[in-house]
């Protein structure tokens, strides 16, 4: 390679679904009626809205919030790397968590997607109650 150039950066290679499934169903038990938050990111805004339309009309998730791109930096397989991503907010149900996680690892592209699902230790009555009313599991 040319001084001054830098090799293209590697994106996360497609993932293995069996493997990426088990790792996404590695959670701690929900209830049913708990609110929780999952944080995820895409490569792109285009797939970023067909995931977020995905969840929100298979009542997977009650809302989805895309984010500004970003700058990831992270190590992959021994080197670092850093690639703009979207990032994703997901609100959805204890209920309907794992089968969100679920649907967004069979959309996802990457080996090891972020998924990450956080609980909601409150909020506003109504939109905690309007979350509950539109996740339908």
């Amino acid at each position: 390679m040319p001084p001054g150039r830098r090799p293209p950066v590697r994106r996360p290679p497609v993932r293995q679904a069996d493997d990426a499934l088990a790792a996404a169903q590695a959670q701690p038990s929900l209830a049913a009626n708990d609110i929780v938050v999952i944080l995820s990111n895409a490569p792109d805004m285009l797939l970023a809205k067909r995931i977020a339309h995905v969840l929100v009309e298979e009542h997977l998730a009650a809302c989805v919030n895309l984010g500004a791109p970003g700058l990831s930096m992270y190590m992959w397989q021994g080197e670092l790397e850093g690639s703009e991503e979207i990032p994703i907010t997901i609100k959805t149900t204890g209920a309907g968590a794992q089968a969100a996680m679920e649907r967004l690892m069979a959309l996802h592209p990457y080996e090891v997607p972020e998924i990450l699902v956080l609980p909601v230790l409150g909020g506003s009555a109504s939109y905690l109650d309007w979350v509950r009313a539109q996740v339908q599991v």
